[in-house]
């Protein structure tokens, strides 16, 4: 019905889903259909194109990436972190760089670290696509954890630190281990922010496992902040964006959480 509705708009050239085969599999549907939903005649299949966010251009590929290939629900996000980022910042999971452009545009130097080559690749095309920006830019591919680790005994500091991480509880059995990453990467980052005596930093801290609710994640952030001996402050509590609604009667789709914190 989604495609029928979206085939009678003129400007609708190709109409792809990008379904979860896992999912299907154990809703017990049947495997999705291979190739676009919807072609216009006399049009070729349009699988990559370029979109605006905020007034940043991206690259999109319907066909390859992580879920569509674009994190729509975090749109409003990145523009709440930028307002709130300042000075040398650090983006892990940057994945096509949607957090670290948008903070490229306010801070002075930009680090976007993932461990996938090929979304960095991207990241990086991203970049040049957007040539108003000023900030230095490097991307790492390396595991967030390894990196963290090794920033943190090396003593670097920065003033704004981003995490996004993937979903790390896809199961409520994993929501105990998840916990427990998310503690490790946000301690992590509240020790290589910037101290007191620079008006403390900026923590731009998400999940978007829905196995672990805001309660759950408030309280991880909070544990970290009490073994990192740091006064945090929350700016900012928030979620998805209006076109990913919340929905009461389902609690999984308040699954995006996003806190912007004020680390003194």
């Amino acid at each position: 019905m989604l495609a029928e509705v979206l085939a009678e708009q003129s400007w609708v050239t190709t109409v792809v889903e990008r379904p979860d085969a896992r999912v299907r599999e154990l809703e017990r549907l049947e495997p999705a259909p291979e190739g676009p939903l919807f072609v216009r005649k006399r049009c070729k299949a349009a699988l990559q194109t370029v979109f605006a966010i905020n007034g940043l251009r991206f690259h999109f590929d319907a066909g390859a990436g992580q879920k569509t290939g674009a994190f729509l629900d975090q749109r409003l996000n990145y523009a709440a972190a930028a307002k709130w980022a300042r000075g040398r910042a650090l983006d892990i999971c940057t994945y096509q760089g949607g957090f670290a452009l948008h903070l490229a545009r306010v801070c002075e130097r930009v680090t976007g670290v993932d461990a996938s080559r090929a979304a960095l690749e991207v990241a990086d095309r991203n970049l040049a696509l957007n040539q108003g920006i000023t900030a230095r830019v490097n991307w790492i591919e390396a595991d967030a954890f390894e990196l963290m680790r090794d920033y943190s005994e090396a003593g670097e500091r920065f003033d704004t630190i981003v995490l996004d991480p993937p979903a790390f509880a896809k199961t409520k059995r994993a929501a105990e281990g998840a916990m427990r990453g998310y503690k490790e990467l946000n301690l992590r980052a509240m020790k290589m922010l910037a101290g007191s005596g620079s008006g403390g930093g900026t923590l731009v801290t998400c999940s978007c496992s829905h196995h672990v609710g805001m309660e759950e994640f408030s309280g991880v952030v909070r544990a970290a902040a009490e073994d990192a001996g740091r006064r945090v402050q929350v700016l900012e509590m928030r979620g998805a964006a209006p076109d990913h609604p919340a929905i009461l009667t389902l609690p999984e789709s308040s699954y995006l959480k996003c806190l912007i914190c004020r680390v003194g």
